[in-house]
């Protein structure tokens, strides 16, 4: 399994029926592809849909369908579409059950920067400070590394995304939590050692006595 996928169906796992899910550009987006048969999981898409579904089949794409990052999805019976007030309404209302975003980088404190540096020919913020902050769960999907670089700091040098501290990280090796404030390794990836994700993240982990091989 390739590390996004990975990834993906490792935060699917996360979801229960009933929840309310947006998922940012990138590796959340593939989180829809590994939803468990017969949970009831409502996608919304912050430019205005709620029941967003996986991909579509080859020449079924609809020009109006997309996810956050301008690509094709298509959406389930009972899906409803409006504009963009409205949807930033659910998000700053407290309304989202699960944000799933990416991540330049998460520190030891759970501060999560997520855009990019002005000047550049890349994505800005989008609607990134209004989802960490109004969702009442924040997961981060990434991969453990960037150009041999930890992306699990122990201080974010990037601009922060929100003051607000985000619930959980899911890399290509581990899953990462913030019980009681303090930033915990909680699973390794299948095949990887509690050595290895140590020595490929910045941020000190607090490690238990007990770290179980991811779930998937």
């Amino acid at each position: 399994m390739d590390a996004q996928s990975l990834i993906a169906r490792r935060v699917a796992l996360e979801l229960r029926s009933g929840d309310l899910v947006n998922l940012g550009i990138g590796i959340p987006t593939l989180v829809a592809n590994y939803v468990r048969p017969r949970l009831q999981v409502f996608f919304q898409s912050e430019n205005g849909l709620i029941g967003g579904a996986p991909v579509p089949e080859h020449g079924m794409a609809h020009p109006l369908l997309t996810d956050a990052g301008g690509r094709p999805i298509s959406a389930l019976p009972g899906a409803c579409t409006f504009d963009s007030a409205m949807s930033f309404g659910l998000i700053r209302g407290g309304h989202v059950t699960i944000s799933v975003l990416g991540a330049l980088q998460v520190d030891a404190e759970g501060h999560l920067a997520n855009w990019m540096i002005p000047g550049k020919m890349v994505p800005g913020m989008g609607g990134a400070m209004d989802l960490v902050t109004g969702a009442k769960r924040v997961i981060v999907s990434m991969q453990h590394a960037a150009k041999g670089a930890s992306k699990i700091v122990r201080k974010c040098t990037l601009p922060l995304t929100s003051a607000r501290s985000i619930d959980l990280v899911v890399t290509d090796l581990a899953v990462i939590g913030f019980p009681d404030g303090r930033i915990t390794l909680l699973e390794t990836a299948p095949g990887v050692s509690v050595a290895q994700v140590i020595a490929a993240t910045e941020a000190d982990l607090f490690i238990p006595n007990d770290v179980p091989e991811m779930k998937l």
